[in-house]
């Protein structure tokens, strides 16, 4: 594994950081990456450059990620840690918890950022300092509302929302409503949900490093469930509407067999924990 330092500087690796941000990327798409970094630059905006640290974890064969960030105006602010294979969503986050801000985001890379979404998060927390977790307001990229915030799943749940035909989803809507806590989730804050989506879990990082942050157990899906659930049991977690992303990714039925593989085996491991909820 290496931590290249060709695209750091040790300047903002000793000064105090407000904000540390982590994405985890597999042969991404580079458009899409870009589109991801652009939107969290505009973002970053308010803070001060060495307040802030990015850091990349690759878990691809090639790295192809510098040649991207040389384009972009993060500085010194980005690290890049390749080298260590594919060891999954959780593990590849887990690798950048060695340097912590006050703060830290969890972030995927389809994600776009409303300009104004990081100040808001920072403020609210400070604001609430019983919070631990917040999640945000969600869109598909066709402006299609995404419902982040769930309740415990039932199996039955998890097969509607990931694996059954619209005709038949949408006949159990008022089921999944429920799960999805639509509800809830609207113009408001919300405190209390609990589970939020790994897409965008923006965490007091006292939190993380109190649950030594994902289980490595879990090599792709409900490393968020469980993370979410544990950080809950100590400290509330929020929905802040006001915090506002767009996000392209989720379908794991539609991404071929060894996802639907993986989505099995973590669910299996997430229910020997948690407890099995067939209805």
């Amino acid at each position: 594994m290496s931590d290249s330092s060709s695209v750091s500087t040790e300047t903002t690796i000793r000064e105090k950081l407000l904000l540390t941000i982590s994405i985890v990327t597999f042969e991404p798409d580079p458009a899409e990456l870009r589109t991801t970094l652009e939107s969290l630059g505009q973002a970053l905006k308010p803070f001060k450059p060495g307040s802030v640290l990015i850091t990349l974890v690759d878990n691809s064969r090639e790295n192809t990620i510098p040649p991207l960030l040389e384009k972009l105006p993060f500085g010194g602010n980005i690290r890049l840690i390749h080298g260590h294979g594919n060891v999954g969503f959780g593990r590849g986050h887990n690798l950048a918890l060695d340097r912590l801000g006050e703060f830290h985001l969890i972030l995927n890379p389809d994600i776009q950022l409303q300009s104004d979404a990081l100040r808001i998060a920072v403020d609210f927390m400070r604001d609430n300092p019983d919070c631990a977790l917040l999640s945000p307001h969600a869109q598909w990229p066709n402006g299609q509302r995404q419902y982040l915030c769930k309740r415990f799943p039932a199996v039955f749940d998890l097969l509607l929302r990931g694996f059954a035909p619209q005709t038949l989803r949408s006949r159990f809507d008022q089921r999944l409503s429920r799960y999805e806590m639509r509800a809830e989730s609207q113009d408001a804050v919300f405190r209390g949900p609990p589970i939020v989506s790994g897409c965008f879990m923006f965490f007091r990082s006292d939190m993380l490093k109190r649950l030594k942050g994902f289980d490595p157990g879990y090599m792709l899906y409900f490393e968020d469930f469980d993370l979410s659930l544990r950080s809950g049991q100590i400290a509330p977690t929020a929905y802040v509407p006001d915090v506002r992303i767009v996000h392209a990714g989720g379908h794991a039925a539609r991404k071929g067999s060894w996802h639907i593989r993986q989505f099995i085996r973590s669910a299996a491991r997430f229910y020997m924990r948690h407890g099995l909820r067939l209805f």
